[in-house]
């Protein structure tokens, strides 16, 4: 039986400071699995919205039971302790007989030297044999996120009849706005699925050159939907894609998509727009072209799909998509793999400085 252990996890102190926060974890009882942490993800486009101080969960309340934010009523403060949902870890102990110390899983559990889980409730998925532990933080929540906007693509393409990830894309040229974490992985979904065509955009120079060394066409926002409406035909004057993935948490991008898009297309957006979006042009091609916008969230796969899949079918999925292009995934979007010790200054240095960077990792040990 192990014994008692300190845990810290990185979390935010205040508004512009990180800090580590300690606790002390008993041993783990019948059905859990000790875990420590190999490496954790940062996911800087929702964490840097606490060390900012706009995250809406500082300034409302979220009412489950009628799904709205209440103004004025934060459901968070200061210091918040726990943040982060990207982790690889290794089996120390386990009281579950699916479970030997020494594999490595890929989990959500935080920013946090270590955890103890119960594999009943919390996702746990085991890395293949000889799989780079740094590709698991993808696994349980990252890759889940850009396989389920693929899932939402086809049910809007195929309604319920959806076997495979990417029935609905397979053939289609496909578009996505945004060479992020989230885009890219989308746009090798939507490559591995066979879409006849994937068009990547972003604004940045840097994250355009990563997506064309992972064999994606890189463009502009601009370049891109005038692609699709001079490329993508379907007699007479529609044109454009049937959907376009949107993953930059701006307005602009928003609009961008809709441009691109053929009438009575939809847009899938897997963004997080904690600053608003007061750009959005809703008079122009989202009325005249009759759109649809489609948010897809981890939280929910589209109805009608819930029976056939869950996150962790989006999971497995996330581990063929590692399994047949990890090493590329790992040297273009992993840009920064920080000591953990490190970690408040680089955040820090990150929001000062505001370098270049897709993917930052966290390394605890292995």
């Amino acid at each position: 039986m192990s014994e008692v252990r300190h845990v810290r996890s990185l979390g935010v102190e205040r508004p512009g400071q990180s800090y580590f926060f300690g606790y002390d974890e008993g041993p783990p009882g019948d059905g859990q699995v000790r875990l420590d942490l190999l490496y954790t993800g940062f996911s800087a486009g929702t964490e840097l919205t606490f060390v900012k101080n706009s995250n809406p969960y500082l300034h409302s309340r979220w009412d489950a039971g009628r799904g709205v934010f209440v103004p004025g009523e934060p459901s968070a403060r200061y210091p918040v302790p726990f943040l982060g949902y990207m982790e690889s870890a290794r089996v120390r102990e386990s009281r579950v007989d699916d479970f030997t110390p020494g594999e490595v899983v890929g989990a959500s559990f935080g920013h946090k030297t270590g955890h103890t889980a119960d594999p009943f409730h919390d996702l746990l998925v085991k890395l293949p044999e000889g799989m780079d532990p740094l590709l698991g933080v993808y696994v349980a929540q990252m890759g889940p996120i850009a396989a389920n906007g693929i899932l939402h693509a086809d049910a809007e393409l195929l309604g319920p009849n959806v076997v495979a990830l990417g029935d609905g894309i397979r053939g289609r040229p496909a578009l996505v706005i945004g060479a992020g974490v989230v885009g890219m992985l989308t746009a090798l979904f939507a490559t591995r699925a066979g879409a006849s065509e994937v068009v990547i955009a972003d604004p940045s120079p840097f994250r355009r050159l990563r997506a064309e060394c992972l064999g994606l066409t890189a463009m502009t926002q601009d370049q891109a939907w005038a692609h699709a409406k001079a490329r993508w035909l379907h007699g007479g004057d529609d044109r454009g894609a049937d959907v376009v993935f949107q993953t930059r948490a701006d307005a602009g991008s928003l609009h961008a998509a809709m441009r691109a898009l053929r009438p009575q297309g939809t847009v899938i957006d897997l963004a997080f727009y904690q600053g608003g979006a007061d750009r959005l042009r809703l008079g122009e091609e989202f009325h005249h072209n009759g759109l649809n916008l489609r948010c897809a969230q981890i939280n929910r796969v589209p109805r009608g799909l819930g029976f056939q899949w869950d996150r962790r079918r989006l999971a497995n999925e996330t581990v063929g998509l590692l399994a047949s292009r990890g090493a590329e995934i790992r040297a273009q979007l992993v840009t920064h793999v920080v000591p953990y010790d490190d970690a408040p200054g680089f955040i820090a240095r990150l929001v000062a400085e505001r370098p270049e960077f897709l993917q930052i990792v966290f390394k605890h040990g292995e």
